[in-house]
């Protein structure tokens, strides 16, 4: 029996859209959210791409996308989607002639801006190459970049002006017979971004990307986000997420596992419960954490393990998790195995004996997983 089913306060309920498909991966519906990041390197550098790409993936990124600034950059789109292994989004600014490119040379998706891709009859050519291609696309709304006339309007990026944005381009998609699109409306600024977003959910049906866009550095980008897309994801809202940091491309998929997993909404690899430490630890928390966490890097099996420093909160922690330690005293604390004390273990044993428990553990979910298929 699942939390969700006998504690309904823990249901969150997603907002209904309709369904397409970023190369094999569903985006919307009932699908699980998907998790997306873009590479850093120049596009151009194929091989350095490629790479950055196929760590994002081990990461767990489910579809990741790619910077189609210039001639050369679509060029090497097409060897990096043959290599990929998620699709691969084109990301498309100011010339249309790159997002025709783009679908030709492979690409999933391509996101374009209607701030900047051009007037109505260039949109109409990228949908024909999306059409004629079988790419889906994003209607990649920002605040920063909102056409002339919604500016004027408006007097500033406001939450009206980046869904009236929105719902313009999506008319054009519509008007073209093309209904394979999603759409984001990005802000630096979380309030005007969620606003954005709650509009934009009640405006449409269509699948929601979301992003708070330059959220920043690695902390403060990620506190930034986990308010932003947290919320917004416990109001039922979002289809897809993205990340933002100025830091390496896996850490924002860390990081969107994160806001994920502490929804529940998606669950993947270990989920480790530790507390700050304290006077009363037994042993070393905040180091043994660091070392877990690296060590466990390549479970991706859903499973939850605690670490507590002493006994005050420790065996109720490790009652609801697969695998658990507490300290003790005398250099040793206790192993919980399914939420039950097992046996006693030296804290300078500690580190290798859990990697081995949850290595076994997840062989174990893995097999009863699969006979279940």
């Amino acid at each position: 029996m699942s939390l969700n089913h006998v504690r309904p306060w823990r249901n969150i309920y997603r907002r209904k859209s309709r369904q397409i498909m970023v190369g094999n991966v569903p985006v919307g519906g009932d699908a699980p959210i998907a998790v997306q990041t873009m590479t850093n390197t120049l596009t151009t550098d194929v091989a350095g791409t490629v790479a950055q790409v196929q760590a994002a993936a081990e990461a767990g990124a489910d579809i990741v996308r790619i910077s189609v600034p210039d001639e050369a950059s679509s060029k090497a789109l097409k060897e990096i989607v043959r290599e990929s292994p998620v699709p691969i989004v084109a990301d498309i600014h100011f010339h249309y002639r790159r997002g025709i490119e783009a679908a030709e040379a492979g690409a999933a998706c391509l996101r374009i801006n209607p701030g900047n891709i051009g007037d109505e009859k260039r949109v109409k050519e990228v949908i024909k190459a999306a059409q004629d291609h079988n790419c889906s696309i994003r209607i990649g709304v920002n605040a920063g970049s909102l056409e002339k006339h919604l500016l004027e309007k408006y007097g500033e990026p406001c939450p009206e002006a980046m869904v009236e944005s929105g719902l313009e381009h999506i008319r054009i998609l519509q008007d073209n017979d093309f209904h394979e699109f999603k759409i984001s409306v990005k802000a630096s600024d979380v309030f005007l971004s969620a606003a954005a977003y709650q509009g934009i959910a009640e405006a449409t049906d269509a699948p929601i990307h979301l992003g708070i866009t330059e959220a920043g550095g690695l902390v403060s980008g990620t506190i930034k986000s986990a308010i932003g897309l947290g919320n917004l994801l416990w109001m039922g809202i979002g289809d897809t997420i993205r990340v933002s940091l100025s830091a390496d491309p896996v850490e924002e998929v860390k990081v969107g596992f994160e806001i994920l997993k502490s929804l529940g909404l998606r669950h993947r690899g270990v989920n480790i419960i530790s507390c700050p430490s304290c006077a009363r630890q037994g042993f070393d928390v905040i180091k043994t954490v660091e070392a877990l966490e690296q060590r466990l890097e390549h479970i991706k099996t859903p499973m939850s393990l605690s670490i507590i420093g002493c006994v005050v909160n420790g065996p109720g922690e490790a009652l609801m998790t697969d695998v658990g330690f507490t300290g003790g005293g005398a250099g040793s604390g206790m192993v919980y195995l399914a939420g039950k004390a097992s046996h006693k273990m030296s804290n300078d044993q500690m580190i290798d004996h859990i990697v081995e428990e949850v290595e076994k553990k997840a062989a174990e979910l893995d097999a009863v997983a699969e006979a279940a298929e």
